[in-house]
């Protein structure tokens, strides 16, 4: 599986970025996708995450209600439309896949097998 995303800049706080991430090298639809973020001195953590068919979507607090996951099956990529971003949301945001353990599995915050190389998004204020 390789994993490619794009998208991320330097951005004014309550601005908007929208991260995209081409899935290749196996079958999308077998994979529950997630976003991550890793600031400065932090670690890494989930920001959002959709189940195989887009029907399931899960986000951390911090970002309810600004950010919105969402993917196109057909043209294998998922997206983060990310709205109102504020200093805080820097950090280097990466896709990952998870493959699904049985049928409709989903497991947002679960272990993820693998990882685009991340894109950076920078908010000032």
């Amino acid at each position: 599986v390789q994993l490619q995303a794009s998208g991320g800049g330097l951005v004014q706080a309550g601005g908007s970025l929208r991260l995209s991430c081409k899935f290749s090298g196996r079958t999308f639809t077998y994979y529950g996708m997630g976003w991550f973020r890793q600031a400065p001195g932090k670690e890494r953590d989930v920001v959002a995450a959709v189940n195989w068919s887009g029907g399931r979507r899960d986000y951390v607090d911090s970002v309810k209600g600004r950010f919105t996951i969402s993917r196109d099956n057909a043209k294998n990529t998922v997206y983060l439309q990310m709205n109102n971003l504020q200093p805080e949301d820097t950090a280097v945001y990466y896709c990952a896949a998870r493959l699904s353990r049985f049928y409709d599995d989903y497991d947002p915050f679960g272990q993820y097998d693998h990882w685009g190389q991340g894109t950076l998004v920078t908010v000032s204020s």
